[in-house]
């Protein structure tokens, strides 16, 4: 009998793992769908509204172009090439210069999940009405960012929300009106001749 029980036991965990396991193989796919057209090769630009930042609520557009992106709010304009950031605040004329971590750059730039997901996490998913939502946690404590909820549309595989939990908390990022464009590298770079008045900070 107590054989009968074990092997009951055993067999159900293995179900279970695979299950669990062909949970995650689909959340990748997803998400690699998703890559593949968020990582067009002449970039892409879209509307977002964040809320939850310790920044305040705000909104803006955005285009990216491989790990390349420019963010346009009320507050602020965001330049990174890939390597360095440029944050030109409007209010102070000052423009500070920085090597963003990958949480700092999620908190502008809610595509940046397209190459943190791919190692360090486990996920799985689910479906809600005409969207496929990811859940990845890290398997890192210590990551800058511990946990995130992906919103795919299962038609067209545009993430249309990113839910994203930091030590400061979570900041929910809504995302609108995707489209692709051919962009010029110049535009994720700072042109200080734009901006000939504005105060230079290097914070590297």
């Amino acid at each position: 009998m107590k054989r009968t029980i074990l092997l009951s036991i055993i067999l159900s965990l293995i179900a279970f793992a695979g299950i669990k396991a062909q949970n995650a193989n689909q959340a990748r796919t997803i998400l690699d769908k998703a890559a593949s057209v968020i990582g067009h090769s002449g970039g892409a630009s879209a509307n977002f509204k964040i809320i939850g930042s310790k920044l305040g609520n705000t909104s803006g557009n955005i285009a990216i172009k491989g790990n390349k992106f420019y963010a346009n709010t009320p507050k602020a304009i965001v330049w990174y090439d890939g390597k360095t950031q440029w944050t030109y605040m409007r209010a102070t004329n000052e423009v500070n210069i920085s090597t963003p971590k990958e949480a700092k750059q999620m908190s502008m730039n809610p595509y940046t999940f397209i190459n943190i997901y791919r190692t360090g996490y486990d996920m799985g998913v689910k479906s809600i009405g005409n969207n496929y939502q990811v859940h990845l946690i890290a398997q890192n404590k210590s990551r800058s960012i511990q946990e995130l909820y992906i919103l795919v549309d299962k038609n067209t595989y545009v993430p249309n929300q990113v839910k994203m939990r930091q030590s400061v908390g979570w900041i929910t990022i809504n995302i609108s009106n995707f489209r692709t464009r051919k962009l010029n590298d110049k535009v994720f770079s700072f042109n200080s001749k734009d901006f000939p008045t504005a105060e230079i900070v290097d914070l590297r």
